[in-house]
């Protein structure tokens, strides 16, 4: 018996084959919503994510570790969070902490367990930790602050890291030395002699590093077996997630775009990219799987440390806005640089991630100016430029230019929807939502969820 095959079963074959491709494009799965910072970090994410969580089945990190801070105020209660998601709140939701992520654990446990004890139960249930995660150890967070003297001594300025070991943990797993979970909870002889390994590389660049080498692998033995219970493979986790029945998915970016290592206003960024390219790479989803994607700005600007900042108030603008915004780092305690909302830097983030709505926070704040000013354009040499710098020196140089808004001078603080907020603050918004040409879904007037006005 033989078998032919005809041109007609070719084009058969190959329509079939289309038409599958299609539909499996176009049933792509669930949908990932995404929450990221659009200026310096700082922005309220953390009150976003919390308002998104509250109907999400799962909640994700993907990138950076307890270098990020977010606090969440629900029924009266302050929680702090620096690695476990926000929707770690929501008793129905999953929280994952996604590949991308660098861990401390002594960090995570403490965080967890402090957090218990203001009444977040069962935490530990509602956690996964992705086995390819790397592991922030003692050792690179000493090494970053001895880093950070060196830069000090030799340039006369540091970056302003928060010394929690984030970028040597991203060096050590750039220049594969890392370790990651799935080492810490496999062969434990051969995760010793790799820790040993990556010690002595550490001492060998800085002689006055000493470690406790057999007291820290006691620990991480320990750490070890309390993640063990919810430690899974993220990438199989993550798939099953997108393509089992209908779920609402959120990710939560740490940090913010003008901090992404490609992206930022480099050197002084963080180690990890938080813009939507970190969602992919730090969870291991496709880029069909993004959907909505939230950029979230202050009604101001800040930034943490030090670097350039062009729309910065040195003055008694400045100050009322650090004093009135409490605007102090949840993570590293340092009071925060506050100025003028820059437009051209959360234009430079839409460009990036293709924001789909921006929430705007802490309007409230500027309800006491007589006026206000937003940058929306950068000079040089008298000049406007179209791009945002990326030399350093470039953007010290830029001049300002800025639009002039008169002040409400009201409370909105009790503002609920959009019609109780006064003309002169819809304005300012409207202005805001045109020049970005993006729409603003949210405005916060307050620190708990119910003051996030949703606009659509």
């Amino acid at each position: 018996m033989s078998l032919s095959w005809s041109a007609k079963d070719h084009k058969n074959t190959n329509q079939a084959a289309a038409a599958g491709l299609k539909r499996s494009r176009n049933d792509a799965g669930n949908k990932v919503t995404v929450v990221l910072g659009a200026q310096w970090g700082d922005e309220g994410k953390g009150k976003v994510v919390d308002l998104l969580a509250t109907e999400a089945d799962v909640v994700c990190r993907c990138q950076g570790g307890n270098n990020a801070g977010h606090t969440v105020v629900v029924d009266g209660k302050e929680y702090d969070f620096h690695l476990l998601p926000s929707g770690i709140i929501n008793p129905k939701s999953i929280s994952l902490i996604g590949n991308g992520v660098v861990i401390h654990l002594p960090g995570l446990f403490e965080e967890g367990d402090k957090n218990d004890k203001k009444g977040l139960k069962g935490w530990d249930k509602r956690l996964i930790v992705s086995d390819r995660a790397h592991i922030v150890f003692d050792f690179h967070q000493v090494v970053d602050g001895l880093q950070e003297t060196e830069r000090q001594a030799q340039e006369g300025k540091n970056i302003g890291t928060t010394k929690k070991g984030i970028g040597p943990a991203y060096s050590s797993k750039a220049s594969r030395t890392g370790l990651r979970v799935c080492d810490l909870l496999g062969d434990f002889k051969d995760f010793s002699t790799r820790f040993k390994n990556l010690v002595h590389q550490y001492q060998s660049m800085y002689p006055s590093l000493t470690v406790d080498v057999e007291d820290q692998l006691k620990k991480l033995k320990d750490y070890g077996e309390r993640l063990r219970p919810m430690v899974r493979d993220g990438v199989y986790y993550m798939y099953e997630a997108l393509h089992g029945p209908p779920k609402k998915i959120l990710v939560e970016g740490a940090n913010a775009a003008l901090l992404d290592i490609d992206f930022g206003t480099y050197p002084f960024v963080t180690s990890s990219n938080c813009t939507v390219g970190g969602v992919c790479t730090g969870l291991g989803i496709p880029p069909l799987n993004i959907g909505e994607v939230f950029g979230v700005a202050k009604a101001y600007t800040t930034r943490v440390g030090i670097g350039a900042f062009p729309t910065e108030q040195l003055n008694a603008v400045g100050e009322l806005l650090q004093t009135r915004g409490h605007e102090v780092g949840v993570t590293t305690g340092r009071k925060r640089r506050c100025g003028w909302l820059d437009l051209v830097i959360v234009r430079y983030a839409h460009m990036i991630n293709g924001f789909t709505a921006i929430a705007l926070t802490k309007l409230d704040i500027l309800d006491v100016l007589d006026e206000i000013k937003v940058g929306v354009a950068y000079k040089l040499n008298g000049k406007r430029i179209p791009h945002f710098p990326a030399n350093m020196d470039v953007l010290h140089k830029v001049e300002v230019e800025y639009e002039t808004f008169p002040g409400w001078k009201t409370d909105t603080s009790a503002a609920r929807k959009w019609n109780d907020l006064p003309a002169k603050a819809q304005n300012y918004i409207r202005f805001i939502e045109n020049h970005i040409g993006v729409p603003i879904k949210w405005v916060g007037v307050g620190k708990s969820r119910e003051c996030m006005i949703q606009m659509f």
